[in-house]
């Protein structure tokens, strides 16, 4: 049974969610997610929110999104290698922005902002 809190105008419910103590907080990824589902479709932002689905669809698109990040990460350094970190620090810092920046916008574009919901 629901119960509500009046207020001087509405009557508002009490929703408590049940988010376990030890839960996985949100990561990048996870945050993300959240803020595109909250942003895109708000009426299905509040419907998760409410029947407490929110969380755990962010913490799987989270685990998703950092898999696959870190495979293209994998990748493009075994196809792009970075220059010497001890020779030139600078051009490697450089070169694994620019990499982990296109890891980064791939994940966002496939699993991110993604329209299924």
């Amino acid at each position: 049974m629901m119960n509500y809190t009046p207020t001087q105008m509405f009557v508002l419910p009490n929703i408590i969610l049940s988010d376990p103590p030890d839960a996985e907080p949100l990561n990048h990824f996870g945050m993300m997610r959240k803020r595109f589902l909250k942003s895109n479709y708000p009426a299905h932002y509040g419907k998760m929110l409410v029947h407490e689905e929110l969380y755990p669809h962010c913490r799987i698109v989270q685990q998703q999104a950092q898999e696959r990040f870190d495979k293209l990460m994998e990748h493009f350094v075994f196809t792009n290698p970075p220059p010497n970190k001890a020779v030139d620090g600078f051009a490697w810092a450089s070169h694994m922005g620019m990499l982990k920046d296109t890891a980064e916008e791939i994940v966002r574009s496939e699993l991110i902002y993604n329209k299924a919901v």
